[in-house]
C-alpha cells in the first residue's frame, strides 16, 4: 500500500512538472532572425561594403540582445557566411514554429544619393521602387538548383505574378504592419534615420514564412555616407538595438510580459561571435489577433478598407486622406493607429471601396471585417 501511495505521488509530481514545462514553453516568444544573402550570394556591393556581411553582423547583435530576455527564444537562419536557399530560410522559421520572422538586408540604388530605411511586409505593392526591391532580393533563387521546379515556375523578374499568397497575406497583415511600424519608428525616433516608410512587396522569403513577417532594408550601402555608418561598429550597434527594442515592444504588446533591453548599446559581441571586419573587397560579387479599440461600435457584419497604419495620430478628415471621406480609426493601446475607409455590410461594395482607395494611391489597402465591433477574418465574414 505504501509503495502504491509513493508511486501515485511520483506520478502526480511528474504530471505537475510536465505541465509546468509545457506552460513555460507556451509562454516563450520565438523570433526567427534571417541575415540576408551569404556565401556565394554577396547581395549588394558598393564602396567595399558587402550586404551579406553587414546583415549578418546586425543579426548577431540583435540576437545577443534578445537572448538576454528570459522569455524569448532566437532562431537563426544562418550565423556564419554560408549560402541558404530562400525557401529554406522560411522553412527554418516554420519548423521552429516562430512567432515572427525578421529578415535583415541593406538597400542599394543606381542613384548613389538615395538614402533612408524602409521595412516591407508581404503584399502586392505595385510601386516601381518596391517591385525593383523585390526583384533584387528574389534574384538569388536563380543560384539554386532546380529553382523553376522548386518555386513552381516563379519568375523573380515578375514578382507581381506571384500567386497563392492572398489568404496568408490577410491573416498576418495587421501583425506584420504593427511590427514593421515599430521598427521604422525606432529608426526615426532613436537614431534620427530618414524613414522611407512601411511598404508592401512580393518577397519570396516572406511569402513562404507562415507567421507575421517583415523584411528590413537598413539603408543604402550604395550611398557612401550611409554605407560607412552601416559598416561601422557604432552603426551596427545602433541598428541592432533599434530592431531588438521594436521586437521586444511588439512581444510585450501582443504576447504579454514586461521585457526590456538589458544590454548596453555599446556592448560588443564576443570575438567568437563576430564576423570578420568588412574591408574593401575585390571579389565579384500562429498568433492570436490583437484586440482593437475602434472609434465606432457597429453591430452585425461590417466590411472596411484598411488604407494605412502609423504611429502618428491623424484627424479622420478628407484633407488627411487624399480626399477620402468616411474614415475611421482603430488603435492598439495608442501606439499604432490603423486608418480605415468606408463601412458596409456588402462585400461587393467593399471591393468597390477598395478599388477607390487604390485609385487614390493607397496601393497597400486591403479589406478587413468586423462582427459586432470585433475584428474577424474576411472569409469568416463572407460565410456569415
Amino acid at each position: 500500500m505504501n509503495f502504491k501511495r509513493k508511486s501515485l505521488q511520483f506520478i502526480s509530481l511528474s504530471i505537475l512538472f510536465l505541465t509546468q514545462v509545457v506552460s513555460a514553453q507556451s509562454n516563450t516568444f520565438k523570433v526567427a532572425l534571417d541575415a540576408g544573402h551569404g556565401g556565394k550570394d554577396f547581395g549588394a556591393s558598393y564602396h567595399g561594403y558587402l550586404e551579406k556581411r553587414i546583415a549578418l553582423e546586425v543579426v548577431l547583435r540583435v540576437g545577443k540582445i534578445l537572448e538576454k530576455q528570459p522569455d524569448i527564444d532566437v532562431v537563426y537562419t544562418r550565423k556564419t557566411d554560408v549560402f541558404i536557399e530562400l525557401i529554406e530560410r522560411a522553412n527554418i522559421a516554420n519548423r521552429a514554429d516562430a512567432n515572427i520572422f525578421v529578415s535583415i538586408h541593406c538597400n542599394a540604388n543606381a542613384n548613389l544619393s538615395a538614402d533612408g530605411t524602409e521595412t516591407y511586409v508581404m503584399g502586392p505593392g505595385k510601386n516601381a521602387s518596391n517591385l525593383e526591391a523585390a526583384k533584387r532580393e528574389n534574384a538569388v533563387i536563380t543560384m539554386e538548383k532546380d529553382y523553376k521546379i522548386k518555386y513552381e515556375g516563379f519568375d523573380p523578374n515578375s514578382p507581381e505574378k506571384m500567386i497563392g499568397m492572398t489568404m496568408l497575406q490577410e491573416e498576418y497583415m495587421d501583425n506584420s504592419i504593427a511590427l514593421a511600424s515599430k521598427i521604422q519608428n525606432n529608426f526615426t525616433d532613436m537614431l534620427g534615420r530618414k524613414s522611407r516608410g512601411v511598404k508592401q512587396a512580393l518577397f519570396m522569403v516572406l511569402h513562404k514564412a507562415y507567421m507575421p513577417r517583415v523584411l528590413i532594408e537598413m539603408g543604402f550601402i550604395s550611398n557612401a555616407k550611409e554605407g560607412a555608418f552601416l559598416n561601422s561598429d557604432e552603426g551596427q550597434d545602433k541598428m541592432a538595438e533599434a530592431i531588438a527594442k521594436a521586437i521586444i515592444s511588439y512581444k510585450k504588446e501582443y504576447f504579454g510580459g514586461e521585457g526590456q533591453i538589458s544590454e548596453k548599446p555599446s556592448e560588443k559581441l564576443a570575438p567568437e561571435d563576430r564576423v570578420a571586419p568588412a574591408k574593401p573587397v575585390t571579389e565579384t560579387p500562429r498568433n492570436p489577433e490583437p484586440q482593437q479599440q475602434t472609434t465606432t461600435a457597429e453591430s452585425g457584419i461590417v466590411f472596411k478598407v484598411q488604407i494605412s497604419a502609423s504611429g502618428k495620430k491623424l484627424e479622420p478628415t478628407p484633407a488627411n486622406f487624399k480626399g477620402l471621406t468616411d474614415i475611421s480609426v482603430a488603435t492598439d493601446n495608442g501606439t499604432l493607429y490603423k486608418y480605415m475607409y468606408g463601412n458596409t455590410p456588402d462585400y461587393a461594395k467593399a471591393k468597390e471601396l477598395l478599388a477607390t482607395a487604390k485609385a487614390k494611391g493607397y496601393d497597400s489597402a486591403y479589406i478587413i471585417a468586423f462582427k459586432d465591433g470585433k475584428k474577424i477574418s474576411v472569409q469568416e465574414a463572407i460565410k456569415q
